[in-house]
């Protein structure tokens, strides 16, 4: 209780004060927002008693943009990937996170790519525009779950994001994320603290695939994330 309290009482002053300071910062370039980004993220998972463990750097492909599909089971693994996965990337978020005071201004001029779900003629042209700021090198990351799993198995993957880079035709990095769950599992309001680890794992090829060959696709992904994930919850 006395952790969550803490961290309740820096993380909000602090994330404001990251979002004030930082939006003047992206008149210089959305990366240097981005960049600025990892540095809240740091000092967020230190404040919440977070260690964070990257694992598997040398798998990052060194050049061209990427898709990174990670597992999701805490709002922490969006701090652990902000912080953890190195370079430049975007994230591919839900429109309504947009919408937020200051904090959706800041997601606008980081050049975060927003996806609005509120129906098909929407979803479809938000897939469009991402599809061609990925076809030109932006990598992003998105969650093939879709939400947080509640017990920290691996829930079942969405096919649109794989859809979406076979169009790209840029790699998919699978991302497996272990330990956020034990931090904060989903709807829980207390933090624990502890350790995460993020594990970049080898990238799966996209290029000449077709979308009808998308489930083999989806299997090639998640199975390297299962493997880390099961292993994990099991234990």
């Amino acid at each position: 209780m006395l952790r969550t309290l803490f961290y309740v009482v820096t993380f909000v002053p602090w994330t404001l004060f990251i979002i004030l300071t930082g939006l003047p910062a992206s008149f210089v370039s959305a990366d240097f927002l981005h960049s600025y980004a990892r540095l809240w993220a740091k000092v967020s998972l230190w404040l919440a008693g977070v260690k964070l463990v990257v694992e598997g750097r040398e798998n990052l492909p060194l050049e061209g943009a990427v898709v990174y599909m990670p597992n999701h089971q805490s709002n922490f693994d969006i701090l652990a990937l902000l912080a953890g996965v190195p370079g430049q990337f975007r994230w591919l978020a839900k429109e309504e996170l947009f919408h937020i005071p200051l904090f959706g201004l800041t997601m606008r001029r980081a050049g975060y790519i927003s996806v609005d779900r509120s129906n098909r003629k929407k979803s479809v042209e938000s897939m469009r525009r991402a599809i061609e700021r990925i076809a030109r090198g932006t990598s992003v990351v998105i969650f093939p779950e879709g939400t947080r799993s509640p017990d920290g198995h691996l829930k079942e993957f969405k096919a649109g994001s794989f859809t979406l880079a076979i169009q790209a035709q840029v790699p998919i990095v699978p991302v497996a994320i272990t330990g956020s769950r034990d931090v904060m599992p989903k709807h829980s309001r207390w933090i624990r603290g502890g350790r995460v680890t993020v594990t970049i794992l080898p990238p799966v090829p996209t290029a000449g695939l077709e979308v009808k060959e998308r489930k083999a696709l989806m299997r090639d992904v998640r199975m390297p994330i299962e493997a880390l994930v099961e292993k994990t919850v099991q234990s």
